[in-house]
């Protein structure tokens, strides 16, 4: 088992999950974080950590997407070690639907 983010992150990308994380296994788009699967020891932390509940378990429906999700874009995007602000409108935009196909951007965060 391993834990995903999904598109609940998109537009809020609050990074309390970051602090916590004990392998650095977080990596920082524009608007988003994602797990790499590999890196991931399954230890569960930073599930409880997100006010977006965007973490979830890889055993759970529809999570196989994104394990891929997560997979790619960790290989592109540079890891992130430290809690920043989370993104102006997170407020607004947590429990949104539909954040991939309207906000998600393929660009790199600063890590």
């Amino acid at each position: 088992m391993t834990y995903i983010v999904n598109d609940k992150c998109i537009a809020c990308k609050y990074t309390d999950c970051v602090e916590v994380c004990p392998v650095d296994c977080f990596y920082e788009g524009e608007n988003m974080l994602v797990i790499h699967p590999d890196e991931c020891i399954d230890c569960g932390v930073c599930e409880p950590e997100c006010p977006a509940d965007a973490i979830r378990p890889d055993t759970e429906p529809e999570a196989e997407k994104w394990v891929e999700f997560n997979r790619k874009y960790s290989e592109l995007w540079p890891v992130i070690i430290e809690k920043k602000d989370p993104l102006p409108d997170a407020e607004k935009r947590d429990g949104e639907e539909g954040k991939l196909e309207k906000y998600f951007s393929e660009a790199p965060g600063e890590g």
